[in-house]
């Protein structure tokens, strides 16, 4: 059975036709995560810095919403905008998470910001 997951603490679909994640069972799959503030629903800085952390902090409370901890985190895929530098992303994605790392594809795309990050996770406490 598919369960909705919804919460304040990330940014919201709005009227968008998307859940922030479903869960199936034991697993999570979380929507692309950008770097969009859970009240306004704006981006508020345009360093990756901060785009970075934003869409990080976005997935971990959708995450935990659903039960789960990044550590949870198999399978990763990151879209880097225009400008976004490859290692210094890395060095933001590393205070998320730690070895075992996810799975994880990166691609590079012009969507007018700099991260944005979807993710299915399997708990299994």
């Amino acid at each position: 059975m598919k369960q909705v997951i919804l919460t304040d603490k990330a940014q919201q679909p709005g009227g968008m036709p998307y859940s922030q994640a479903i869960k199936v069972g034991n697993t999570v799959y979380v929507a692309g995560q950008g770097p969009f503030e859970p009240v306004s629903g704006m981006c508020e800085d345009s360093t990756l810095a901060y785009q970075a952390r934003r869409a990080l902090d976005n997935l971990k409370a959708i995450l935990e919403e659903a039960g789960a901890e990044m550590k949870d985190v198999v399978k990763v895929t990151v879209y880097l905008g225009n400008g976004a530098n490859f290692d210094e992303f890395n060095s933001y994605y590393m205070e998320y998470f730690t070895a075992p790392y996810p799975a994880r594809a990166i691609a590079s795309v012009n969507a007018g910001i700099l991260v944005q990050i979807d993710a299915i996770a399997v708990i299994e406490r």
